[in-house]
């Protein structure tokens, strides 16, 4: 029998109450460790493996890091944390962005710096309308860029499943580079909307059961695939996502919180909507959902060779993107039968261009070109009588495209202002569709100007 191979290992780490457990139990996927408000409840170093970034990982979640003498119970639970950093590939360094730094964060910052683990640093409990501009003051930690998150409500995790993808050593030579990596899809929707046909549909095999009763996939089910390019595909078809009022059983919360994690693991999602249905709420919620988590979206527009009015279908669709989904306009919209098998053929391409899109980068010097024509056509307001003074901006990550931008007071900067940034950028270099993400780093931020 061959020895089975060793996950990539996560530990969780910071001072007590941060919500380390929390952070764990979302991670994991199940409520493993206790969660309690009362500082120092996980004591023991808990462990379990679950899916991160679509990978197989093992998870730790230590005691809290605690500044205190070797003999006493806080010195042995800092030295079980410190053993467990000592096995791990990737450190999640976890701070509260409501309670702030405190020297006890700082010192434990300090200390990781000089560690050879990467750590991630985590911004947690930024739920909140203030929340992000909270996380900023994680910076001061020298760790490089915070992802806010709330381990509660799961809030940015999508970020964070990115963050710990790109920290994880390699899986081998087989898989080494974006491009010979699986593209991960979720194929999500209301229930009875087509899903599970389109996936048969796509691969070609009757893959999953259908019917025309709503509900028959209560789990997302992953399918290795490769298409029509020779491309591999990781292919998720999920359980169906009701209203929140209408999620009433057991099992229909698990399949729930099943299509939600779906989305957050994959790339790309391709959302289902019924052509006879149109877009109604529950899809909307669903696209809100994968823009705040960064997924770029494509829409199936199934069962449109029963539709008679195509031309009002259409305008009906258009209306309701742009009244409820501005934020990514210019959607692809690709009109499918997935029973029929017509137009299908058109959804790949269309995911694959949106894909590369979602993964561009834009040059810095190409980029301050753009936004010092923006400056120029509209300049900032006054924030309480003061001049806002952008300086620069930089595309630190793609995946989603992400703009940071520079500048005294930026992070005052109203939010109208920051639309027309997003929507310039989304224009002048042409990215219908794809979230978008802007930040704002003011000059009151320490790291601002050096180099990290």
């Amino acid at each position: 029998m061959l020895p089975t191979p060793q996950l990539p290992t996560l530990v969780i780490l910071g001072r007590p109450n941060v919500g380390k457990s929390s952070l764990f139990n979302r991670l994991v996927g199940r409520k493993i460790a206790i969660v309690d408000d009362t500082p120092g409840v996980t004591r023991d170093r808990k462990e379990a493996e679950g899916r991160v970034g679509g990978r197989d990982v093992r998870i730790l979640d230590t005691a809290g890091l605690e500044e205190a003498a070797p003999e006493t119970v806080q010195g042995r639970m800092r030295a079980s944390s410190e053993a467990a950093l000592r096995e791990a590939d990737v450190a999640l360094f976890v701070v509260d962005v409501r309670t702030g730094l405190t020297p006890a964060d700082r010192a434990f910052a300090q200390w990781l710096r000089r560690q050879h683990t990467p750590v991630i640093l985590v911004a947690n409990k930024t739920e909140g309308r203030f929340g992000g501009q909270a996380a900023m003051e994680a910076y001061e930690l020298g760790l490089g860029d915070p992802v806010p998150v709330s381990a509660e409500h799961g809030d940015g995790m999508g970020d964070l499943h990115d963050a710990i993808r790109e920290a994880l050593p390699a899986e081998g030579e087989a898989v080494a580079g974006d491009a010979e990596r699986p593209l991960r899809l979720a194929i999500i929707g209301r229930p009875n909307a087509g899903k599970s046909t389109l996936l048969n549909a796509l691969t070609g095999e009757e893959r999953m059961i259908t019917g025309p009763e709503p509900g028959l996939t209560r789990d997302s089910v992953a399918v290795q695939w490769t298409d029509e390019t020779g491309a591999a595909v990781r292919l998720v078809d999920t359980a169906g996502l009701r209203k929140k009022a209408r999620i009433e059983q057991h099992l229909e919360k698990m399949s729930a919180a099943a299509s939600i994690a779906a989305l957050k693991e994959c790339e790309i999602a391709i959302l289902v909507v019924d052509a006879l249905l149109g877009m109604e709420e529950q899809e909307l919620r669903l696209a809100r959902l994968a823009e705040r988590e960064g997924r770029a979206v494509v829409i199936a527009f199934n069962k449109w060779d029963a539709v008679e009015d195509r031309e009002a279908t259409k305008r009906r669709l258009e209306d309701a993107l742009m009244a409820s989904l501005a934020q990514m306009r210019g959607i692809k919209v690709v009109p499918i039968s997935a029973k029929t098998g017509r137009g299908v053929e058109k959804l790949m391409p269309a995911v694959r261009e949106v894909y590369a899109l979602w993964n561009r980068r834009i040059p810095t010097g190409e980029l301050n070109r753009w936004f010092e024509t923006m400056m120029t056509r509209h300049p900032p307001p006054l924030s309480e009588g003061r001049r806002i003074k952008l300086r620069y901006a930089t595309m630190p990550k793609a995946r989603p495209p992400t703009v940071t931008v520079f500048g005294t007071r930026a992070e005052q900067l109203p939010e109208d202002y920051r639309r027309y940034l997003v929507n310039g950028f989304r224009e002048a270099f042409t990215m219908p569709g794809v979230p978008i993400r802007l930040q704002m780093r003011g000059t009151t931020n320490p790291y601002a100007d050096e180099d990290k």
